[in-house]
């Protein structure tokens, strides 16, 4: 059996790995470079792989191909694939019949990374032998090949839910669902909607399906939709015989005849979509039987996601905050509505399809000042210029940094929430975010 691998990255060589291990012919092909590191994985395995090309009589002879989650439907060796009508799939499909492992599978437009890392930190703690994988950390399909562990917390991607036929977690988290990425779904929502479900669509009645039940979009999909799974909602407004909610500053969980309560000012995390997170993570602690003292011990104690809502420093009484994830408008939503001080808004970068009116109420009641930071801004001054009093564009993230600071009082907040992708001016979000870093740290 001949297994080609499209996209020489992370889960790329992780499938790689464990596609030898099981016996197959394996090749790897990336249309750009491999990086060095990766490169000496697949010589020590001696793995075929050739980069900066797809030749074609070496791809279109698979008998099976996992495609990387960032290379779209519509590259031109994906469509001949299809036209062959030779099996595609993803790095997750491929993984999953070889571990008899517990999956926990996490999506979702915005919290999937928090909700993912708290879970993950709530099992270990409890002392199980919990793997991280997906869309974060190791690929899964490398530690299936290392065959040692119980359970796994996957971030999944709607990319890579499109890749599955058979897959299914036995608890999936769906945390919100908001347009992004409609670039690859023919800029149709409801295609990206169906995209995230398919983490349930072969759940069966021993499964569980944990949703924000706040959500329009989930809400609106539950209702002309069937799963088979057992459904936990969690809420900040609604109450539930079966679920979890807040109610009188406590967060509470009823799952199965049992209840769990905790005090929401002892949760590290802030902010209301926090809150979410926190209740969506424990919810699965409790379907795992995690005792009662240990997630309120780990929910005390977690130390949140880099680059998400990250407090940096606090510089002659002024806080500044990393929160270079958010590339889309619901991620800087949350951000905005969780400052309780005045503050400046680094806000700009690689715009997908942003409605940023979303936002107004916020920007008015809490921004004082606006930094423009992107190639093209046209669209934020456009929308915001007549709201806040000042408004200033820069080009790199120093300048950005030392002009916030130079706008900002004792008592303010200098908030870095992109709402966009960030390629226009540096490599990654990462890149992004440590770089913000820096500049803070040299002020």
């Amino acid at each position: 059996m001949r297994l080609v691998i499209l996209g020489g990255g992370e889960s790329g060589v992780g499938t790689a790995i464990l596609g030898k291990k099981k016996g197959y012919e394996v090749f790897v092909s990336d249309f750009g470079k491999i990086k060095g590191n990766y490169k000496e994985v697949l010589l020590i395995n001696g793995i075929e792989w050739e980069e900066e090309m797809h030749t074609e009589n070496l791809i279109l002879n698979a008998d099976l191909v996992m495609k990387s989650p960032g290379i779209p439907d519509k590259s031109p060796i994906v469509k001949k694939l299809k036209e062959k009508g030779i099996p595609i799939m993803s790095e997750i499909e491929f993984a999953a019949p070889y571990t008899n492992a517990t999956i926990i599978g996490i999506t979702g437009s915005n919290g999937k990374t928090t909700t993912t890392m708290l879970t993950h930190h709530l099992l270990k703690s409890a002392g199980l032998n919990a793997g991280l994988g997906g869309n974060i950390g190791k690929s899964f399909a490398w530690q299936v090949a290392d065959n040692k562990y119980d359970s796994y917390v996957l971030e999944l991607s709607s990319f890579q839910l499109d890749g599955i036929k058979d897959f299914k977690p036995h608890i999936a988290i769906i945390t919100n669902i908001s347009p992004d990425h409609l670039d690859r779904y023919d800029y149709k929502y409801e295609n990206y909607i169906d995209s995230k479900f398919r983490i349930t669509m072969n759940q069966t009645e021993d499964d569980y399906l944990i949703y924000d039940a706040d959500d329009e979009a989930i809400n609106q999909w539950l209702s002309t939709h069937k799963t088979k799974a057992k459904l936990i909602p969690f809420s900040l407004t609604k109450i539930f015989s079966e679920g979890a909610y807040i109610k009188d500053n406590k967060m509470e969980i009823k799952i199965s005849q049992e209840e769990f309560t905790m005090n929401t000012e002892y949760i590290a995390l802030e902010g209301k979509h926090n809150m979410k997170n926190a209740m969506a993570a424990s919810s699965v602690a409790k379907l795992m039987q995690i005792r009662k003292a240990t997630i309120r011990e780990s929910l005390s104690d977690f130390q949140g996601v880099e680059h998400r809502l990250e407090k940096v420093l606090k510089i002659q009484n002024v806080q500044y905050i990393n929160d270079s994830k958010a590339t889309n408008v619901n991620a800087s939503f949350y951000a905005l509505d969780s400052m309780n001080t005045p503050t400046v808004w680094i806000v700009g970068g690689v715009d997908k399809g942003n409605d940023y009116n979303e936002l107004m109420a916020l920007v008015r009641e809490k921004v004082k000042a606006i930094i423009c930071l992107g190639v093209d801004n046209k669209k934020i001054i456009d929308v915001f210029g007549n709201v806040v009093d000042i408004m200033v564009e820069v080009d790199n993230m120093n300048d950005a940094v030392k002009m916030a600071q130079r706008l900002t009082e004792k008592g303010d907040t200098v908030l870095l929430s992109p709402a966009c992708a960030s390629f226009d001016l540096f490599e990654s979000y990462e890149d992004r975010g440590n770089q913000f870093k820096q500049a803070v740290k040299h002020l």
